[in-house]
């Protein structure tokens, strides 16, 4: 527990040192600027838009935007020589991110629509996607050198991530097919915390379960990852 507070307040003011906390602030406005000029009637249809927008800004551009900074920095691969556990680190970044992510969408919604929507869902929601779109970033981003090459490589699992829930959510396509990708869950709670969507008590199980179990699976592959292009290629193996 020591180790990971450690980590905690190191995250936090590597967060603010390289920015991302002005970062998240300036996403905040913009989702403002967006909201605020547009009828109250069509805000509640427009805000599960931008709270996808949120987690994949903040979920997965900032985390891979951190990696590249400890590249830079030669930080990441100092972690393996040191007493923080791979878990530690991770988790203090998915803690951190998350937070940013979820103060953002909070404040946006209580600005633009009041306290007419339902906390719960939004928070479950932001939480849960924002945390796969973290998972997601950190993962693809590994394999990278130069930050170039990995965002025009991330505009596949963005595309994979993102647009499949749009498309069912604004039904384009309501195919449950597309219920195979994990960001749709946090999708359709967007949807319910601004009474756009009434779910079927198994949809509101799957919505959090599917998530979780899909979470699992990439803390497992992140850990692969890492052994394989941090410690491996340190030549610590």
């Amino acid at each position: 527990m020591t180790r990971l507070l450690s980590a905690l307040r190191l995250e936090v003011t590597l967060q603010a040192r390289q920015k991302f906390l002005h970062a998240g602030i300036f996403s905040g406005l913009i989702w403002l600027a967006v909201l605020l000029p547009m009828p109250h009637d069509l805000r509640p249809v427009a805000e599960p838009y931008v709270l996808v927008g949120d987690i994949a800004i903040i979920g997965f551009l900032f985390i891979g935007g951190t990696v590249f900074f400890e590249k830079q920095e030669r930080t990441i691969g100092a972690i393996i020589s040191t007493p923080l556990r791979f878990w530690e680190y991770l988790a203090a970044k998915l803690i951190v991110l998350s937070a940013i992510s979820l103060i953002v969408a909070v404040v946006v919604a209580t600005v633009v629509h009041g306290l007419d929507y339902h906390l719960v869902p939004l928070v479950i929601g932001v939480v849960l996607g924002s945390l796969l779109m973290l998972m997601v970033g950190f993962i693809t981003a590994l394999p990278f050198s130069s930050v170039t090459d990995w965002f025009i490589s991330s505009v596949i699992p963005l595309v994979v991530m993102l647009t499949p829930p749009i498309v069912y959510y604004s039904g384009l396509w309501p195919n449950p097919v597309l219920y195979m990708i994990p960001t749709q869950g946090p999708m359709l709670l967007f949807g319910t915390a601004f009474d756009q969507v009434a779910l079927a008590p198994w949809q509101a199980l799957y919505t959090v379960l599917y998530p979780v179990v899909c979470l699992a699976v990439l803390c497992w592959a992140a850990k692969a990852m890492f052994v394989r292009y941090v410690i491996a290629g340190s030549g610590v193996l």
